[in-house]
């Protein structure tokens, strides 16, 4: 667990003796991300751009299984990793600095790391990407990752159009409450049927454009009632409106707005919000407060740069409500609807905002 985080279980009062140990299991390709902020405009074509700051860390998955863990959720995680250095300084970074569990992941010997350049600059971010398929491990027995996952409370997919992931239907079959969510459809089809792994889906959590396409809906909210038709959870994201979800069980609907913040660099954030409605669906708080949650901690997370750099813990959740209600300026609806904070967090909190990145892959100790 990252150093500078209260030790803070959403989990305890909810915890039994006969749980899993794993609160939350996913896998998929992890990152080496160099993220430039602080650039005036988008570079130039024959000219070189200075960027005011810059960032090292884990990125593609490991953004995801960062920000779970700093919300104190037990995270286990099946990645490939280069036996590179910058292989080295993730899996570093993830097992030693964030408390990740590892023990599914293995080290791919000639196979380097891929690697992601994002240059943030007028609240939009550009990437450059470069790595190679991390070939299938091998050995006697056959390796479990990640096809044989982990006994958990809940697993995270990233759904594609005509592909099937066997571990998740194993893990759903586990009693894992499987959350996805879903990148552009390259097909153009846009056909829920093309998504075979929804069928074991507790939520689905694609953004307003993804639900309208795949609903064929010209409104993000019509679009969230259509799929949860599909899914027992469904929840739009609304960008700067913030998000809109549905119940699919009770039919019950929930809207938050989003929180106004000057956003540094949004890499990362799609899967902060999901991280923060993962906490709260297994926490079992009401579906308003998860959205809320969830906004507030992807509108903490854009104010710092780099993915899972940026993942907010609860020391700045925690600080970010004590600075709002010291705050004479702040409405009282905006107040009440965070309330709920004041029963998780506790009575002290430090120095709003905090800083974790450093320009650097790692100092020399």
């Amino acid at each position: 667990m990252s150093t500078d985080t209260p030790g803070i279980d959403p989990l305890q009062a909810l915890r039994a003796p006969r749980d899993p140990a794993c609160d939350v299991f996913l896998t998929g390709p992890v990152f080496l991300d160099i993220v430039f902020t602080g650039l005036d405009s988008a570079p130039v074509r024959g000219t070189e751009s200075w960027a005011r700051g810059m960032g090292s860390s884990p990125g593609g998955v490991a953004n995801m299984a960062t920000a779970l863990a700093r919300l104190g959720l037990h995270t286990s995680l099946a990645a490939a990793f280069g036996d590179d250095h910058y292989g080295e300084y993730c899996w570093d970074a993830l097992e030693q600095g964030e408390g990740i569990d590892l023990s599914m992941s293995h080290t791919v010997p000639g196979w380097h790391s891929p690697v992601t350049v994002s240059m943030a600059y007028e609240g939009e971010r550009t990437m450059v990407s470069h790595g190679h398929e991390a070939p299938a491990p091998t050995g006697t027995p056959a390796p479990a990752f990640p096809n044989c996952p982990p006994r958990a409370r809940a697993a995270i997919a990233s759904l594609a159009p005509g592909r099937s992931e066997p571990w998740v239907a194993a893990a759903a079959r586990n009693g894992a409450l499987i959350f996805a969510d879903v990148g552009w459809d390259e097909t153009g089809r846009w056909d829920l049927d093309a998504l075979p792994d929804l069928a074991h889906c507790e939520a689905f959590l694609p953004n307003a454009e993804e639900a309208m396409r795949y609903t064929r809906t010209d409104c993000p909210r019509a679009a969230a009632h259509a799929l949860a038709e599909r899914v027992p959870l469904a929840v739009v994201t609304l960008g700067a409106e913030g998000a809109y979800a549905v119940d699919g069980r009770t039919g019950a609907a929930a809207a938050v707005p989003a929180i106004e913040v000057e956003a540094l660099d949004p890499t990362g954030a799609g899967d902060v919000f999901v991280a923060g409605f993962v906490t709260g669906t297994l926490a079992d708080w009401p579906l308003a407060d998860r959205l809320a949650f969830a906004g507030l901690t992807a509108a903490l997370s854009v104010q710092e740069f780099g993915g899972s750099l940026s993942a907010p813990g609860w020391a700045e959740v925690a600080a970010w409500w004590q600075l709002i209600r010291t705050c004479e300026s702040q409405a009282p609806a905006a107040l009440e609807r965070y309330a709920f904070l004041d029963d998780l967090l506790p009575t002290t909190a430090r120095a709003w905002p905090l800083r974790r990145a450093v320009p650097t892959i790692g100092f020399r100790q």
